[in-house]
């Protein structure tokens, strides 16, 4: 392994919420292709951006909460954009570490090598699965990321590895129709877990108020819906 396998922008050491029913460390790695209007890690787009991270000294600090974290989860960013992901994931479980995975499924070939590594994955479901609004969702055309979307799900779903799908209910881009349109996809493809994420208005957004971003989870009708749907279904605030 080289010395620095993945440029990571940062670390969160001790987490209990983005690995489900585990205690984890968050590796934030750096670089997206995407541009979603609502995230709140933008600073981890820059593919050229090196925040001067030592992969091993973080290996070396995992060596010391073995008794304490039971996994670590990649996220981003876009874990899938980096080649060195596969040595990471190998670094973490000769450690004994579970290992998670959050992703949007950009580059499904790469999903598919490190697939029998993981543990769980998060897969973030942005649009209902077509190219207009998932255009509007990631900030650039779709045309020729969507059939990589659907490919990874695809490859998830015959995977039996554990994940979810989830949604992040941004006012600005999603309509109550286009959550339904959602779940009606998801589970005619024979998807199990699906949650639904409150939108938090990221610094630039001054005029999405609290009741525009709770709207979505006041709709008996479309929460009765999606729990009728899904044998696992939540909401997340």
């Amino acid at each position: 392994m080289t010395d620095n396998p993945i440029k990571v922008g940062g670390v969160e050491t001790f987490s209990t919420v983005d690995f489900p029913e585990k205690i984890s460390a968050v590796v934030f790695m750096q670089g997206c292709p995407w541009r979603c209007p609502f995230c709140h890690n933008a600073v981890l787009q820059d593919t050229t951006v090196d925040s001067g991270f030592i992969w091993e000294k973080f290996v070396d600090f995992l060596k010391t909460r073995r008794k304490v974290l039971d996994g670590v989860v990649f996220s981003g960013g876009e874990p899938l954009v980096q080649d060195g992901l596969k040595n990471a994931i190998d670094a973490v479980k000769s450690l004994g570490f579970a290992v998670g995975l959050h992703t949007g499924g950009y580059r499904p070939e790469h999903l598919q090598k490190i697939l029998p590594l993981l543990d769980w994955v998060g897969f973030d479901i942005k649009a209902p699965l077509s190219i207009e609004p998932y255009t509007k969702a990631i900030g650039i055309p779709a045309i020729s990321q969507l059939p990589k979307i659907k490919q990874s799900l695809a490859i998830l779903l015959q995977s039996g590895v554990d994940f979810e799908c989830r949604t992040t209910c941004d006012p600005r881009i999603l309509s109550i129709d286009d959550i339904k349109e959602i779940g009606n996809s998801l589970s005619s493809l024979g998807v199990k877990k699906y949650f639904l994420q409150k939108y938090r208005p990221i610094e630039t957004d001054t005029t999405t108020t609290d009741s525009d971003c709770e709207k979505f989870f006041l709709n008996s009708e479309l929460i009765a819906r999606l729990r009728g749907q899904f044998p696992v279904f939540d909401i997340r605030k």
